[in-house]
């Protein structure tokens, strides 16, 4: 699996160190209007629309990353994870897909 940055890089078709340097400005609370303006030396001139959509992505992707983690451990505690499930559930790239892959092993209410 690929790291975040290198993902985020590769779909918006930026260099993989202004996808790093936005995500460290973001992280350290800075808006995306914020480093559009005043931070663009940093993030090797990204324009205000490639900054949300690498936020948007980046929130998505950070949130699939915990489901995965999530769904990964609680299929383990049921002893229910084999090698084929897992290489599956880490290969999940969007979260329909990771919860058709959990259905089976969610627990019935």
């Amino acid at each position: 699996m690929k790291p975040i940055n290198l993902r985020i890089a590769e779909e918006l078709g930026v260099r993989e160190q202004q996808v790093a340097a936005a995500i460290s400005l973001l992280d350290g609370g800075a808006t995306v209007p914020f480093v559009a303006r005043y931070r663009k030396e940093a993030t090797g001139t990204l324009d205000d629309v490639q900054l949300r959509t690498l936020e948007e992505r980046l929130r998505y992707l950070r949130e699939l990353d915990e489901r995965r983690a999530a769904i990964l451990d609680r299929i383990n505690q049921q002893g229910k994870l084999d090698a084929a499930l897992k290489q599956a559930i880490e290969a999940a790239d969007s979260k329909p897909r990771l919860e058709d892959l959990y259905l089976p092993y969610r627990p019935k209410r």
